[in-house]
């Protein structure tokens, strides 16, 4: 996103931006974006529309919609999709598209850690906010190489003055292991109370952990009916109006259709 704002602003291009994990429904094509797209630009250089998390627009209407509008309005508009997660796009406007994937060779994830570690050490000692050094370790952990996502947690944690040992129970990796549990002996009731403690996590990473744990949980003639449940719901987590909603129900099919060990 920062990079799609960088290159408008340098070239100087009339920009429409849309939050596409707000405005994902079809209304925004049809109104906001074609009228946008049908208009010549004021200094009579490209228009240029960035729909920042497009991984969020409906898959049913909005992302088949724009697919039609990029060809309509070529000579006049360019399209910028952002997107953490490529798979939740259409394919046909993947061909449309230049994919540009920003990722961080394994060789340089250390040293960007720790140069993220600095600046973050930096802006907490420069705001007077008091913080354990091993905290910060595990939050940078945790979300790297999102640092917008570290700076976002620590403004939250520091309201209350200090960022100490006392955060990290909100901060650790994703744990299903109460979860399972749960869905071994059947317990609806347990098993929502860990949906409403997690929801705040990427619903696909959870289905991956679930995924991932299979083999040590699960009987081994019913994995591949997990695997199909998975895939169901990640697809239907692009598009649901209620994750948690989404969430409880492929965890439901899961303790209904599956055997554990």
């Amino acid at each position: 996103t920062t990079v799609a704002r960088a290159l408008c602003s340098e070239l100087d291009l009339d920009v429409l931006f849309i939050n596409a994990s707000e405005d994902s429904g079809i209304d925004v094509v049809r109104t906001k974006i074609r009228n946008f797209a049908s208009t010549v630009s004021l200094n009579g250089g490209m228009k240029v529309v960035i729909l920042d998390e497009a991984d969020y627009l409906n898959a049913q209407s909005s992302q088949p919609a724009l697919r039609g509008l990029i060809e309509e309005f070529h000579t006049n508009c360019r399209f910028v999709f952002t997107a953490n997660f490529k798979n939740r796009i259409l394919e046909p406007i993947h061909s449309r598209c230049t994919v540009i994937e920003f990722q961080i060779p394994n060789a340089e994830k250390p040293t960007l850690a720790k140069l993220f570690f600095e600046r973050c050490q930096f802006i907490l000692d420069d705001l007077s906010i008091p913080f354990d050094e091993k905290v910060l370790v595990q939050l940078i952990k945790k979300h790297f190489p999102d640092f917008r996502r570290v700076l976002n947690e620590l403004q939250r944690y520091s309201v209350a003055g200090v960022i100490d040992a006392g955060v990290l129970s909100t901060v650790g990796e994703i744990n299903i292991k109460a979860l399972i549990e749960a869905l071994r002996e059947s317990n609806f009731r347990e098993m929502r109370k860990w949906v409403v403690a997690n929801i705040d996590n990427d619903p696909a990473q959870i289905f991956r952990k679930i995924y991932d744990a299979a083999y040590d949980v699960m009987k081994k003639p019913t994995i591949p009916q997990l695997v199909v449940i998975l895939a169901d719901y990640q697809f239907k987590s692009a598009f649901v109006a209620d994750q948690e909603i989404n969430l409880v129900a492929a965890l439901t099919e899961i303790m209904m259709e599956c055997e554990f060990k």
